[in-house]
């Protein structure tokens, strides 16, 4: 039979680590992580990761799982999320699924498409441009031809620019749309997706809040201590990137907090335009009093 999967789905601040706790101790589940960054060891304030009670009281997989320095992908992501949801399954145990990062949901619902073309002559010349006409040039490229990917790097990410133009050269289709298989639910699982829904008002006040406290917290000393070792990937994690700046003197810190707060509110609108596409959603009101009951009353159609 198809493995039920819980996805708890919404904008950053939301509050989907806490709901996906509150149902883990409901049904007896665990939860997997699927946010790009808190994979990463010692990112811990700049991700918001599950407090170190929440993880004890509720196993809680794909955190702190790899090195700041290493690299992470939705592929990478994916094979452990695989790994992870099997060994939950095993035990007897609900898996809950809650992360902001859409890409890496995207993937657990539909798998990995086998992968898009190369030609060596043409990412010769894209990087030739790269050099010539710099990053900037190249990223309003990909901005026109590829919206969902380029919201997600950066003009100085040469190497992921230059593929993601690759196959748009070669393909006419654009490079986010060879992630996965672009809209074919897998079979062998049955996911019940849960969103939590905000006002634009009180969600943004929420993303402000939780910045500023990530700085009282001691972010600037977590990306301090981190800085000669964050892999390319990481350092472009918000909360990261600005911090980064910082600490290299181009803004003080008030233009820093400024910054992670306008970036962190452009993140949860790009993800509610990945979630716009999701017709399956099931949605609740984030601060409905009775959200628990009305999430576990939608996670109980699964348990058999």
């Amino acid at each position: 039979m198809p493995a039920p999967v819980v996805v708890i789905l919404g904008p950053t601040a939301a509050g989907k680590s806490a709901l996906a706790v509150a149902l883990a101790q409901r049904f007896a589940g665990e939860v997997v992580s699927a946010d790009a960054f808190a994979v990463y060891r010692g990112m811990d304030v700049g991700t918001a990761k599950p407090s170190a009670a929440e993880q004890q009281d509720i196993p809680h997989h794909l955190i702190s799982v790899l090195d700041p320095a290493d690299r992470c992908d939705a592929q990478r992501w994916l094979e452990l999320a695989e790994q992870a949801i099997t060994g939950i399954r095993a035990r007897g145990h609900l898996p809950i699924v809650a992360g902001g990062t859409p890409l890496y949901v995207k993937a657990l619902l539909e798998g990995l498409s086998a992968g898009a073309p190369r030609d060596p002559a043409v990412r010769g010349a894209l990087e030739a441009r790269y050099d010539r006409e710099g990053g900037p040039a190249l990223f309003a490229e990909l901005q026109r031809v590829d919206p969902i990917y380029a919201a997600d790097r950066h003009p100085n990410d040469k190497r992921r620019l230059v593929r993601a133009l690759e196959v748009h050269a070669l393909t006419g289709q654009p490079y986010s749309s060879f992630h996965t298989t672009d809209g074919v639910r897998r079979t062998d699982i049955t996911p019940l997706l849960i969103g939590l829904e905000w006002p634009r008002e009180v969600i943004y006040a929420r993303i402000d809040a939780r910045a500023a406290a990530m700085f009282s917290q001691g972010l600037v000393d977590e990306v301090r201590s981190l800085a000669d070792r964050l892999s390319p990937e990481a350092a472009q994690a918000v909360g990261y990137k600005e911090v980064l700046a910082h600490l290299r003197g181009e803004h003080d810190l008030a233009r820093a907090l400024t910054l992670v707060q306008q970036k962190s509110r452009n993140l949860a609108k790009h993800q509610m335009t990945w979630y716009r596409g999701w017709s399956d959603i099931h949605w609740v009101p984030g601060d409905a009093d009775d959200l628990v009951e009305r999430a576990a009353a939608l996670a109980q159609t699964l348990i058999p």
